[in-house]
Parts: structure tokens; sequence; C-alpha cells
């Protein structure tokens, strides 16, 4: 994966991902305080504000739908973001604007900034909140901004001390949620990440009916390296490797360490053979990346969920992670794909599942 101009790399992009699933329930009970206002004043501002505000909460509606399968869903998150400021500044003009008490309103999204994006994201949230803020007052009432300033610069100063006490309160948040999600040796999320983002994939896949395609891979031969050169030149290799394959992955695949040489990827929206070109690719990536200085190499499982049917972590696992026996066996150093039975044809171990709840 690469970073973006508002996601530094992959890490701020899981952290995104994660934080929009924390705030779904919250934007909804957001949106209905506003609705009721609005309802409340539907008397003296007619019925008709309550459209732009429908129109925002589709937008995040829409947001949610595709993300799965965005490319960049820092981009589509921060265009939903910036469609509901749009649409309640609208709203606010309509409905007085700086004669009217909506004015502030628009400092209420500005709160959500630092939360999903870059200290990049959270200026420039915050000159389109402003630029919204002069533009909602000057449409409806210019004369009576230039007679009383104070009916924009008092939201103005709101907005921009939402955004100055938000950012490092949510940096030292996200900082501290970063460290218990994230290995420290190859900077990949680790297992608690991974129990994470099974369950919010498994709902997303009910909604979607997207395949969900999972690969498996370990290092061969890796513990002869740390026997033979020891286990700092083991940490490095690792590291290396890591970097490596994070390279190949698209924006939206999620990659993890598991614990010693073994890593898993999730690729949503892929199925088998898309996740046996990636797996060989990586698996290509990895042979290379030491040269002859040390030879590693990597072998891969792969398998999915159908296309239509809700994602199901443990059968997936299993299937891929018995493909990952059959490359071991066949020679190592390649890719095998796995058989996802589903319904009761298949019981996973109860150790395979006791590893994942760890």
């Amino acid at each position: 994966m690469t970073g973006s101009w508002l996601c530094r790399d992959d890490m701020d992009r899981e952290r995104l991902l994660d934080m929009e699933q924390r705030l779904k329930p919250v934007r909804v009970v957001a949106f209905g305080v506003l609705a009721a206002a609005l309802l409340f004043a539907a008397p003296w501002l007619g019925w008709w504000t309550l459209a732009p505000l429908a129109f925002a909460g589709g937008l995040f509606v829409l947001a949610d739908r595709r993300l799965p399968e965005a490319k960049r869903p820092e981009y589509l998150m921060f265009a939903a973001w910036a469609g509901s400021e749009l649409t309640i500044a609208i709203a606010v003009g309509i409905a007085g604007g700086p004669q009217g008490a909506t004015l502030a309103w628009l400092a209420i999204p500005v709160v959500t900034l630092s939360a999903r994006f870059s200290l990049r994201g959270v200026v420039l949230g915050v000159v389109i909140a402003l630029s919204l803020l002069v533009g909602a007052a000057f449409w409806e009432d210019t004369a009576h901004v230039l007679e009383e300033p104070l009916v924009v610069t008092a939201p103005a100063a709101l907005i921009l001390s939402v955004a100055i006490l938000s950012t490092p309160l949510m940096r030292s948040d996200l900082d501290h949620r970063g460290e218990a999600v994230i290995d420290p040796l190859t900077g990949m999320l680790n297992r608690k990440a991974l129990s994470n983002r099974v369950s919010e994939l498994t709902q997303q896949s009910e909604v979607t009916g997207q395949p969900i395609a999972l690969v498996i891979g370990d290092l061969d031969h890796f513990k002869g390296i740390n026997d033979s050169l020891g286990h700092a030149v083991g940490d490095q290799v690792l590291k290396q490797i890591a970097y490596e394959m994070r390279r190949h992955l698209r924006a939206f695949d999620l990659a993890y360490r598991l614990g010693g040489d073994e890593f898993l990827f999730l690729l949503p929206g892929a199925e088998v053979r898309e996740g046996r070109s990636l797996a060989d690719q990586l698996r290509r990536a990895v042979e290379k990346t030491l040269g002859e200085s040390v030879n590693v190499t990597i072998s891969f499982g792969v398998s999915a969920s159908t296309k239509g049917q809700t994602f199901d972590y443990d059968v997936v696992f299993a299937a891929a992670d018995g493909a990952l026996y059959e490359a071991k066996q066949a020679g190592r150093n390649r890719v095998e794909s796995g058989h996802v039975i589903t319904g009761e044809e298949v019981e996973v171990a109860p150790e395979l599942k006791a590893a994942f709840a760890d």
C-alpha cells in the first residue's frame, strides 16, 4: 500500500476505516438531533429545510456502501464529509443565514475531521467550513454581516477552536490505539486489529454480497535464518519482507502479522483468482527482496468467500490454511488455493478458533 494526501500510510487508512465504523451510529444520532431541531422550527422556516439534511445523510450511506471496494477510501469519506458540510451550509443559508441561529451548525462536522484524516485533511476541512460559513452568511444578507460582523466571526472562532482542541486529543487517542493494534516490528496490523476488521467485513458482506479473499503466507525455513544468522538478522529480514509485501497491495487490502513468520491478507471484493494473482506477486517479491545474501522464500494458501454469501472467516481461514499446508508439502515457494466448504460440511479445528480469539 502507499500513502496519499489525506493518509500518510496504510496504518492511517486502517484507523480511518476503524473510526468510520465507530462514528456511523453516532452520526445517525447527530443527524437525528439536527432533524428534530428543524422539525421544531418547521412552522417558521418551512419543511423543505429537511431536504438538504436528508441529502447529506444519503451521501454517507452511499460512501459506506462503496468503502469495501474503494481504492482510496479516505478520498471517498472526505468527499462525503465535504458534501455534508455543503448541504448544511445551504440549509443554514436558506433558513436565515446571519440572522438565524444555525450558522454554528457548520462546526459540528469539524469535530470528526481529526478522527479520520491527517493534519492536512483537518486544515483543508477547516478551510472548507470557513468558506461555506462566509458564503452562507453573505448569500442571505450581506448588509447584516457588514453591519454586525460578529454574526460570522463568532461561529468562525467556534469552528477554529473545535479543530484546534480536538486535533491533539484525537491524535493522542489514535496513537495509543495504534500501539494496541500494530505489530511493532513490521508495522503491520496484529491479531487484535484482525478480530475487529473481520467483524466489520462480515457485516459489510451481508449488505454488499461481495466476496472476500483471504491469503495466508508463511516463510520457508525461516527458523534456519534465526539459528544460523541470529535473531537480529531475522528481525531485519521480517521487516524488509513485510515492507516489500505491503508495497504490492491495493489501497484497500489489509495486511496482518499473525506472529513469527506468518502473515495474513484480507482482500475485500476479490475472489480466489484475484487472491492467487496477488499471492504470486507477493511470492515473487519476497524471493527477490534479499538477493543472494539471504535466501528467503514464502508459501501461500488462498481462499475466498462465495459472491452473494456472507463472509465466514472461520471457514475461509480453514480452507486457506489447508492450502498453505499443501503448498509446503508440494515443495514450498508456491501458491495453492483451497475450496471453501459451506454449511455443516466443514468443522473448523478448535485450536484455529482459539488462536484467532487470542
